[in-house]
């Protein structure tokens, strides 16, 4: 998969921990906020009828639970290697939305990270991050 360029965002899963109360375990059933995991817009036929990424002008290639992608920040280049444990973003509710870090930017919402995969490559009160999948 050819790397590609947008922003990321967090949500929580599984149990509790760290800013989040206990939910449930994401569409895979694997979902935990304490893991190095990610929500992928095209985890499934069923997952990318929701998200729509293409609508955005997003070609993301399916990948399904437990591929793993390397997240870097455009913003302090961290890097963090995520697992896919749930479906979202729901990139199509986000079309045009950009962040940047002074002149890097991503377009479109890509990815979800879970709390502990996010803050390792930013900080949580950020809420938004431009990055790369690869």
């Amino acid at each position: 998969m050819a790397p590609s360029t947008g922003s990321t965002t967090w949500f929580c899963c599984g149990a509790a921990w760290g800013p989040c109360g206990s939910t449930g375990k994401g569409a895979c059933g694997t979902c935990n906020s304490a893991s190095l995991q990610c929500a992928w817009p095209n985890a499934s036929a069923a997952c990318f009828d929701i998200t729509r990424p293409d609508k955005c002008g997003k070609t993301l290639t399916r990948r399904t639970c437990g591929h793993q992608f390397t997240i870097t920040s455009l913003c302090n280049n961290k890097a963090v290697r995520v697992k896919i444990a749930d479906c979202g973003p729901q990139t199509d509710l986000w079309c045009g939305e950009k962040t940047c870090c002074g002149s890097k930017c991503g377009t479109n919402r890509i990815m979800d990270l879970t709390p502990a995969a996010y803050s390792a490559i930013g900080s949580l009160s950020g809420g938004r991050l431009p990055c790369t999948v690869a």
